[in-house]
């Protein structure tokens, strides 16, 4: 038997016990694990830093550093989360309808787990608590596959989360790392199909891919986020420049982060001036078509591959243009089907935005920051869909389960 294989056998024998947890049972379960997350801060921390060391020695830019790293704030925001998914009602068991057939026959749907939810990412240790949190609160069993660059920080993670579950008295396989890093192993796991139900990858564009093209385990697809701005010829100055901001560069490295801005030429020559000032103030790369560069002659001339490239750093791209239905059309040609926003004081065009841009999550005059589980009010998030079948969008317990048929009769018999 494979590695893999192995620590697939033990995760469909934990399953055996894990989907019929009680809803007390598995909340005193993530109360206590985060509990532990926080107790245990000091050793997170130093393992976090054998990871943050290697990573700088490898060269690895400011931004996906950022995502690495883990501080006090952090780790207890990890802990809010698990104790957030507790507090939330348990999907489990809901009847979602009852209907009563002409033969006498009641057929209803009830939501269950998915079995074994396997989850390969990269390098953001937060991921290791909220899929454990998500997974656990819907009775399902995990097996992560993180990244090398965060194994050390993972590990920290897990020891904490399995002393949490040892003292609820839930099996500890609850939750499996994949500790051997070895890219064999996520191949292997993408043809694991005997042991686990569903696969989520989190993380770039090649390992999205990859997953997606080459795995025989049912896949949820995660997308990357080259994410747009738009802002319209009604836009609020101020407002729009604060958004932009924001979304540029409140956290860099992350799906959610705004990489394009798209403006209304009519408002150009008073918005963009501003934008750009804000932006060069958070030293942020602005590359831009030739309309916007004679507004700002200083914009860097953007290339085709700009308008559809995910930077995950201080860099954006602008793209002016004569109308709403000329920016919708531009967003929905280079989107990712992540999150989109529009600045604008029209509404009716703020609903023509909505209705027409093909995403995941559509905002107007707010931040693309706030498309997280977490600020959405599940608690955490398993990753944000950008597929349309099964979940869309940021995933939480729902997204986590699938249902069952379920069939009262009084004997009978089909003729």
């Amino acid at each position: 038997m494979t590695y893999m294989e192995t620590l697939g056998k033990r995760a469909k024998e934990a399953a055996k016990t894990i989907q019929y947890l009680g809803q007390d049972k598995k909340n005193t379960g993530l109360r206590l694990a985060a509990d532990e997350l926080v107790a245990q801060t000091t050793f997170l921390l130093e393992e976090n830093e054998k990871d943050i060391q290697a990573a700088k020695a490898n060269g690895m830019k400011a931004s996906l550093i950022d995502r690495l790293r883990l501080t006090p704030q952090r780790i207890e925001g990890m802990a809010t989360g698990l104790r957030q998914i507790a507090d939330l009602q348990d999907p489990i068991g809901e009847v979602l309808s009852m209907k009563e057939r002409p033969n006498g026959l009641r057929i209803g749907v009830r939501r269950v787990p998915l079995g074994v939810v396997g989850i390969i990412y990269e390098s953001r240790p937060n991921v290791t608590a909220d899929a454990f949190g998500l997974c656990l609160k819907t009775g399902n069993v995990t097996i992560l596959r993180g990244g090398k660059d965060a194994i050390h920080s993972n590990k920290a993670i897990i020891v904490a989360l399995k002393t949490g579950l040892r003292k609820a008295d839930i099996a500890e396989d609850a939750v499996i790392l994949v500790e051997d890093t070895g890219r064999e192993h996520v191949e292997e796991m993408m043809r694991l199909r005997d042991y686990i139900d569903v696969l989520i990858p989190r993380g770039g564009k090649s390992l999205i891919d990859n997953v997606v093209n080459n795995s025989t385990v049912p896949v949820i697809e995660t997308g990357t986020g080259n994410c747009h701005i738009f802002v319209d010829e009604s836009a609020d100055i101020p407002m729009a420049v604060d958004i932009i901001e924001n979304a540029k560069t409140q956290r860099t490295g992350v799906c959610n982060a705004c990489e394009s801005l798209v403006i209304h030429e009519k408002i150009a020559e008073k918005a963009l001036p501003a934008i750009c000032q804000r932006l060069k103030e958070k030293n942020v790369e602005i590359r831009g078509d030739e309309k916007s560069r004679k507004v700002v002659p200083d914009i860097i001339p953007a290339t085709e591959e700009d308008w559809g490239t995910e930077y995950l750093d201080l860099i954006i791209s602008v793209k002016t243009v004569a109308s709403l239905e000329e920016a919708i059309e531009h967003i929905n040609k280079y989107n990712t089907g992540h999150s989109e926003a529009i600045i604008t004081q029209n509404y009716q065009n703020a609903l023509k935005f909505q209705d027409y841009v093909d995403a995941a999550a559509v905002y107007v005059n707010a931040s693309t920051r706030f498309t997280d589980g977490f600020e959405f009010g599940f608690g955490a998030e398993i990753g944000i869909s950008t597929q349309k079948l099964h979940a869309r969008g940021p995933m939480g317990l729902e997204a986590l389960t699938t249902t069952k048929y379920i069939i009262f009769g009084d004997g009978q018999i089909r003729e």
